[in-house]
């Protein structure tokens, strides 16, 4: 049953995971070979970037950049394709993830 519809970054994801014992080793074996933090900075860089406040950066923005980590401008542009962040902007949030 689906209690809630939030997204989630691959890290956060494996908090989630209910099941059988041998299906959870699975997925979170699986979920380890694609995240590149642990649940505890996800955590920490979803509240670092929620706090920015930022009109332009919803929900699904923040987790594309806890799963990818952009370091780079052009990196970072392709999570927002289709909405132009301000150099303050991008320098805030390319500073929040380099704070890792």
């Amino acid at each position: 049953m689906i209690e809630n519809n939030e997204p989630l970054s691959i890290a956060e994801a494996s908090e989630y995971i209910k099941g059988k014992e041998n299906e959870e080793d699975k997925i979170r074996n699986f979920i380890k070979k694609f995240a590149k933090i642990n649940v505890k900075k996800a955590k920490e860089l979803r509240a670092n970037l929620e706090q920015m406040e930022m009109m332009k950066i919803k929900p699904e923005h923040i987790v594309k950049i806890i799963d990818i980590l952009p370091e780079n401008v052009e990196e970072l542009n392709k999570i927002f394709s289709g909405i132009s962040l301000d150099e303050d902007e991008t320098k805030k949030i390319l500073e929040a993830v380099k704070s890792l």
